[in-house]
């Protein structure tokens, strides 16, 4: 799927897939799509995970296709002559979604992304990760990554590549973490004061952190910020933006910028090495984040 947005730099913007599953509308990120088709008869594979629906093989790839009705417990389609099969890629994997209909796409500013409260979806159960009104109409985007690693958790973030650094000499460099998943963010931070950095500050968004580093700047913050490590979606500011006015910014440009996103594919990559990232890393490489920024803060 081609979007011009995808080679643009640091607007704080992204495309949003609306959908329809049941009678309610949910959004994807549109740099997570591969492909959108018509549903496809799958093949059922024993004893794999409720909502996983089976396999197929467009063009000889295997993929995995997931019944999102199942996921958010609403009936299946009465009708599948609309439903459709939203191809992803994210975190190195595809996966395909079975959806009931294709809306549309939205161009939107993360400005107008609003996080959803505890009511909504809590760090240890939720998947929506955020909420926006276009054209009267609330969609809800979903936490695609948080869906795949519930049903396969091997696929999330490898937290045992941490075990073999845990007892390194303790280091007090100042490290800045931007993630809106609180779960994320905790298995973040457990990872790294495990390999010896302990000292963190956690932002829930680039907004937040964009503040912080105001700060640091001005000297209303005593402890410098050594490496600062930002996912790209997040409400508020994405990372992205954060990473272009870090580097635009003539007092802060020489703190490395560590982008650890499922988004790092080819399109991405180029993305952020224009915006002068120092390194990008898919979201399951803990072990790799950790040789990165030993690297970096030598």
């Amino acid at each position: 799927m081609e979007t011009n947005i995808l080679m643009e730099s640091g607007t704080n913007e992204l495309e949003v897939l609306e959908f329809i599953v049941g009678n309610n509308h949910y959004g994807i990120n549109v740099a997570k799509i591969k492909e959108i088709v018509p549903f496809n008869v799958v093949t059922p594979v024993p004893n794999s995970h409720p909502s996983v629906e089976g396999i197929f093989m467009p063009r000889d790839l295997m993929i995995t296709v997931i019944d999102l009705a199942s996921v958010i417990n609403v009936a299946p389609s009465a009708d599948m002559k609309k439903d459709m099969f939203i191809i992803t890629n994210f975190n190195k994997l595809n996966v395909a979604f079975h959806v009931h209909a294709v809306v549309g796409i939205h161009r939107v500013s993360w400005a107008d992304i609003i996080t959803p409260d505890v009511t909504v979806s809590s760090a240890d159960s939720g998947i929506a990760t955020g909420i926006v009104k276009i054209n009267g109409q609330l969609i809800i985007i979903l936490d695609f990554e948080r869906i795949v690693s519930d049903i396969s958790p091997e696929t999330g973030l490898k937290v045992s590549d941490i075990e073999a650094l845990e007892g390194r000499k303790r280091s007090d460099a100042h490290i800045l973490i931007a993630e809106d998943s609180p779960l994320l963010m905790a298995l973040i931070s457990e990872s790294l004061k495990k390999a010896g950095y302990v000292n963190l500050t956690t932002c829930p968004n680039g907004q937040v952190a964009w503040d912080y580093m105001c700060d640091v700047k001005k000297g209303a913050v005593a402890n410098d910020v050594k490496c600062i490590i930002t996912d790209i979606e997040m409400p508020l500011m994405d990372g992205h933006r954060l990473t272009k006015l870090v580097k635009s910014d003539e007092a802060l440009k020489g703190v490395p910028v560590i982008i650890f996103s499922s988004l790092i594919n080819e399109q991405m990559r180029i993305k952020g090495e224009s915006l002068g990232a120092d390194v990008q890393l898919s979201k399951p490489e803990i072990g790799s984040l950790v040789s990165e920024i030993d690297k970096l803060l030598v």
